[in-house]
Order: C-alpha cells, then structure tokens, then sequence
C-alpha cells in the first residue's frame, strides 16, 4: 500500500480524497493558495503546505507540484478532478520522479484526450460512434464540405478538453461558418490547442456515461451506468445512478462497450465512458474522462464500492477488490451539484460568505463538501460548494427523499441552486424519468420558482412509495 500521497487539488474533492487515504492508513498532503487558506480541504488532511499567493497557478505548475511530492516524502499524487487531473505533463513527470500517478498512464489520457483519437480506438474495439471526421479539420471549408455529406445539424468540438466547453451545435452553413474560428478560439484559450473536428448532432440525446475501474493486473470491470442527461450549456447538474431510462439489457450492453474500449486503450485505474443514446434506442460513443468523476458518488452509493479507495488500491500495484461477476446494484441515487450561482438571475455566480450552513441527514442522505459555517467562497473557482447525494431503494422513494434533503439543505449568505432542483424534481417529465439533455432549455419556467412547493407532487410521491413497499 502506498504511504503518503500529496493530494494535487482543492475543495470537496481534496477533503474526498483526504478521507479515503485516512481510512486506508494512507498519511495525505494538501496544498493551498492564499485563496484557500482557510478551506476544509486543509483542515483534513494530514499535512498542509501553501504553493503561493496566486489563486490558481499554485494548482497548475505541475514541476512544483511534483516537487512538493518529492522534497514531503509522498510516493504518490492524486489529481482529483479538474486542473491538471488530465495533463499529460503531470503524470509524465511524476513517472520520471518516481512518484506515482494516481491515475492512467501519460501516454492514455494524451490519446484518450484527444477525441479525434478516442473515436479511433472506439472504433477499434467495435463501439459505434457518431458519424464525423476521423482527424482535425484543416480549415473551414473543409468542414462545411463534410458536413454538407454528412448532413445538418452537426456539433463543432474541440478536439482537447473537456467540461462542455469548445463545443458549438451548427445547425446549417452559415451557422457552421460562423463558429468555426469562435471554437478555435475557445479551444486555444481554454486547452491551448487549435485543433476541432466535427460530428452529426444527435438531437435531443440522453447522456449516459460507465463507471469503469482497471488494474494492473488485466482486470477491467464496469459499475454500472449513470445518467446525466439533466445539464446546462453541457454542464452536468443533476446526475443519477443508474439510469432510469435504461432495461437491464441496455445496461448490461452498455457496460460491456464501455469495458471494451478500457481494454483498447489500455487503461488503469479510475475512468468513464460517456455516450450519447439516441431517440431509436442507438448508442454511440462521445469520449472518456481519464479521471475520476465528480459524480463517482452515486456510483458508490448503489454499488457500495469505494471508488477513491479502489484507485488508491490500483496505484498500489494491487488487483480489484472486485470480480464483475459479484459487482450488483441497489437501489437508486441522485446527486446534485450546488452551485453558488442564482438561477433566477440567469446563474449569476454568487460568491461570498456563508453566514449559516446546515447540512442535511438522515436515512440515505450524503453531503460531501468543503464549506462550513463563517467561510468565504472565493470567485476564482468553479462554483459548486457542495455535492447533496441520495439513496434510496426505488425510483418512486428516491424523489420524496431527495426533496426532504433538499428541504434540509440551509445555505445562507449566498444564491444557489438549491431550491431550482426542487422545481426540477416537481416536473412530471422528470417524475417519469423520460428526459433528455434539452430539459433544461425547454423549461425556463423553473427559474422563476412560481411555486414554492407543490403539495400533490409530495402526496402522490409518497402514495407510490407505499404502495411500492407493500408490493415488495
């Protein structure tokens, strides 16, 4: 087992990752910016170091993270997610430093980075993927070329990154004509990269993406599926495990691509597979995250397996503490992102201090999060402050519940999206769990919160529980 591990980030992932090492008596270091000198994710950890007044550049040097690792006795570094979690450089450097990647290896997250390459391997090992260009588009009229045979709508990406962002829906030529340098753009400012492609859009998909966990060993397993088809301008807000969208042949169907194109890349550790499911039940590959998600939680939450545990196991040298043959699901879980931001002001982000927090409880009910009572959320970071996760044993159960934690959340001080995801949940097309990523979009009227609660959403929730126990 590893000894000590220099915890390469910030926020409720930092904290994640410092109470996994604690329970497997693995000793953890964090790291701090002037910014954060007063977050949780420092109080956490075992030890603590400051990497420099910049609020930023402190989590994005990857020499002097490394360094750090090296000079406090770490033999190991986790990225958590986000920052540098997919540079290549920083696990390249870690291998020439004897410190060990938490992670794949440099060589997978450049290939797995670069979508025009995942696509080739996903066709490699016999995943479908959407129709578009097998490389980098040379110029502009090479794409209107291409989308002109493939065929209107399509969407314009980045080829590096990720998080929604470098990615435009063209719906015709002059559309397509008109993004093209907006994307460049977008993608060298954000990934330093020019390079973007194009694919056919598949309108009004599910988004549904595979937990997957490979060691050095040769095993490869899935853990299910989960579905994230509720988002924003491509950013994840409401995630549950598994789909309820999905049959058991879906699933299993699903799993089984997703492991193979683990297999092909020749993964290990934590990682997800995302696709996109079409209206005539189709899927295709979209990309994989050669990092842990920052939904892992439901994953955990229906399966019982502890993902941050089981990568810390990997980068042990150690096999799975799981076959895919005892790998079952209970239940169902949501997760929802709070974000400081206000939906009614068209999510505006709302830094500042938290004057009063009050995290929820109870049966099925998990909060992980980096805020407290008295702290400030500082502006130069991603604005969730907090993860709310719930379980329950059926769909039917899962809502009422989510509700109550909802209800139980008090965050005071500043906006967030606490009380949008009640509305959200209060919508019958999400009550019948028949959604697709265009949700959001087509129901602005739940930002405007015209109704506080609803009684019959609660009378009827808990009317089907009952008669869902008394039938078990």
């Amino acid at each position: 087992m590893l000894k000590k591990v220099l915890i390469a980030n910030r926020g409720e992932i930092a904290v994640r990752i410092a109470r996994a090492c604690r329970e497997l008596g693995v000793r953890s270091v964090a790291i701090y910016t002037e910014a954060d000198r007063y977050s949780l994710h420092v109080k956490k950890a075992d030890e603590a170091y400051f990497v420099g007044p910049d609020p930023l550049q402190g989590y994005l040097n990857p020499h002097q993270l490394v360094n750090l690792a090296v000079e406090t006795g770490c033999d190991a570094l986790h990225p958590g997610y986000g920052f540098l979690s997919e540079n290549p450089e920083l696990a390249e450097i870690c291998e020439r430093r004897g410190v060990k990647f938490i992670g794949p290896r440099a060589q997978v997250i450049q290939s797995m980075g670069d979508k025009t390459e995942a696509r080739k391997c996903a066709e490699r090992a016999g995943v479908p993927v959407t129709p578009g260009t097998q490389d980098n588009l040379k110029d502009v009229d090479e794409a209107l070329e291409i989308a002109s045979k493939i065929g209107y709508p399509i969407m314009l990406k980045a080829t590096s990154g990720g998080g929604g962002r470098g990615i435009r829906r063209c719906n015709d030529e002059k559309e397509l004509a008109q993004n093209y340098q907006r994307v460049i753009s977008e993608a060298t400012k954000a990934f330093g990269r020019a390079d973007v492609f194009l694919e056919k859009c598949i309108v009004n998909p599910r988004h549904i993406e595979v937990q997957i966990l490979a060691d050095s060993h040769g095993n490869t397993v899935h853990l299910f599926e989960r579905d994230c088809s509720i988002q924003r301008r491509n950013q994840k807000l409401i995630e549950l495990a598994p789909s309820p969208q999905l049959n058991d042949e879906q699933r299993h169907y699903i799993g089984d691509l997703a492991v193979s194109v683990a297999k092909e890349a020749g993964y290990e550790n934590a990682g997800t597979v995302e696709f996109l499911l079409d209206s005539d039940g189709s899927f295709y590959f979209m990309e994989m995250n050669t990092r842990v998600q920052v939904e892992h939680t439901i994953t955990e939450e229906i399966t019982g397996i502890d993902i941050v545990c089981e990568q810390i196991r990997i980068a042990s040298g150690l096999p799975l503490s799981v076959q895919q043959e005892t790998i079952t699901y209970t239940g169902f879980a949501a997760q929802f992102r709070i974000n400081a931001e206000d939906p009614k002001n068209g999510f505006l982000p709302s830094f500042g201090r938290i004057s009063r927090y009050y995290s929820p409880g109870g049966p099925g009910v998990r909060t992980d999060a980096a805020i407290y009572t008295g702290y400030t959320i500082p502006p130069h970071y991603d604005s969730m402050c907090a993860k709310l996760v719930v379980w329950a044993r059926n769909w039917e159960e899962l809502l009422p519940r989510c509700m109550r934690a909802l209800d139980d959340m008090q965050i005071y001080g500043i906006q967030t999206t606490r009380q949008y995801y009640k509305e959200i949940l209060q919508h019958p097309e999400f009550q019948s769990g028949d959604f697709n990523t265009s949700f959001v979009e087509e129901h602005p009227e739940l930002t405007r919160y015209s109704t506080k609660r609803r009684p019959e959403f609660l009378a009827a929730a808990i009317a089907a529980a009952i008669a869902a126990q008394s039938g078990m």
